[in-house]
């Protein structure tokens, strides 16, 4: 036991005291802030763009004032729901929301040169002269949006300085159709008020569940176990892959350097399995610690009421426990499985042929997990939880939904009856491929199992 904890500290150690490992570490919550925020930041940065309207003709007459007041509607509609974030004392979620949904458009007053060249060639000229990115700032345009009645229906042209901007001509269409409609069901003898009236009826819908948590009403106490689940299935992915892949980097480059030998010559292959497995499993849960702080830290300041919530859903339900447990298990399962693998090469290349296979099989709960979600007794759902190489995932995804304990219970006799068998062959294989220079193939994994 001393020498399987001597070498636990060591794989442990190896990584944790390098600067790489914790950069990595923090890395990753890093992206996944930035990945969620910066399009979000992007969206709310977006410069606002400078539009002019110009009615063609007569019959055109009273479309601008309706893609004004459509304008006007959708800042109206921001600051109501401003107000709104303010009164549940949450103006800084509430502004955030506007920056990001609000319209990005200004009307200006259409430029003389436009508005006096006749359709064709010149008008074409002014257009190109005052949308060019080199135009002056005073003058220069976002979007030029000339409107027309054909056969009493309203249409628009739209003239913008990038090609792939498509919001003004968006926000055009729904301004039209909405002015088209509201001036239809007017002339059918509805009345204005009524048509405003209908347009900002919202029902009101209210979701009930004799297995709410108030045994009615749904709320989002009975929503948060789900999104736990899932999130525990990605966490248990993330750690696999990273922790497993650490296992199969070391003990591949102990290898090719000889130093399995030297280990072997003063401790047997199972402890020298027993703990690198331990060693980096430490290493793993620091980094679960550190997230989980972040993460923790991160829900307690946004939102304190919600941070409680989970953490009553956690210890009341009892589902910490069962992640724990497909945790271990899972986790199990797949670094002895890396450990094996890296015994037989020396050489990144001699790994990677390997991984494929490896990945597609972890590919499958990373889709089904949120078919788990919204279906978690789905027939597809259940079955591959019964399959011990999903299960620790899947279940997850699925222990929120409270499934049957016959079915909890079963799967992790099953995932870790799995485990045992996978730690069986895994240590023969082990020592195996620490002790030779053969290629791992079906007929050496075979004579590493069998002793021959």
């Amino acid at each position: 036991m001393k020498r399987t904890l001597l070498i636990a500290r060591r794989e442990y150690v190896a990584y944790a005291k390098t600067v790489g490992f914790w950069l990595s570490l923090l890395a990753f919550p890093l992206f996944a802030v930035l990945g969620g925020g910066i399009p979000l930041l992007i969206q709310s940065s977006e410069p606002i763009k400078a539009v002019a309207v110009i009615e063609e003709g007569p019959e055109a007459a009273g479309l601008a004032a309706e893609v004004r007041a459509a304008l006007q509607d959708e800042k109206d509609r921001m600051a109501e729901q401003i107000q709104e974030a303010a009164q549940k004392g949450q103006a800084a979620v509430g502004r955030a929301a506007a920056s990001i949904a609000g319209p990005k458009i200004r009307l200006v007053e259409p430029p003389s040169p436009i508005v006096a060249a006749p359709p064709g060639a010149a008008r074409e000229t002014a257009l190109r002269e005052l949308l060019d990115k080199d135009a002056p700032k005073a003058r220069r345009l976002d979007a030029v949006v000339f409107l027309s009645r054909i056969d009493g229906k309203p249409q628009a042209q739209v003239w913008t300085a990038r090609a792939t901007d498509n919001d003004v001509v968006d926000f055009v269409r729904d301004a039209l159709r909405t002015g088209y409609r509201d001036q239809a069901l007017t002339a059918a003898g509805v009345a204005p008020t009524l048509v405003e009236a209908i347009e900002d009826f919202k029902p009101e819908v209210k979701a009930f569940s004799p297995n709410a948590a108030s045994g009615g009403e749904v709320s989002m106490r009975d929503r948060i176990p789900s999104y736990i689940g899932l999130g525990a299935g990605f966490l248990l992915w993330s750690l696999v892959i990273t922790g497993a892949s650490i296992l199969l980097n070391s003990v591949m480059e102990e290898k090719s350097n000889k130093i399995l030998e030297v280990l072997l010559s003063s401790a047997s292959a199972t402890e020298i399995l027993t703990g690198k497995v331990l060693g980096v499993a430490m290493l793993t849960l620091s980094v679960l610690v550190v997230w989980g702080g972040i993460g923790t830290f991160g829900l307690v300041s946004a939102s304190p009421e919600t941070a409680a919530t989970v953490g009553q859903v956690l210890l009341d339900d009892g589902l910490v426990f069962y992640f724990i447990a497909y945790m271990v298990g899972g986790y199990l399962m797949y670094a002895v499985l890396f450990a094996a693998i890296g015994a037989f090469c020396e050489t990144p290349r001699d790994a990677q042929t390997l991984m494929g296979p490896i990945m597609m099989i972890l590919v499958v709960p990373m889709l089904v997990m949120q078919m788990a979600l919204t279906s978690p007794d789905a027939p597809m759902v259940k079955v591959l939880s019964w399959i011990p190489f999903f299960t620790p995932f899947l279940m997850s995804a699925r222990a929120p939904s409270d499934p049957p304990l016959i079915e909890i219970v079963l799967t992790l006799i099953g995932m870790f009856a799995t485990a045992g068998f996978m730690v069986w062959i895994a240590g023969r294989a082990f020592r195996a491929g620490a002790l030779s220079d053969v290629k791992l193939s079906w007929k050496s994994f075979g004579r590493a199992i069998t002793g021959r």
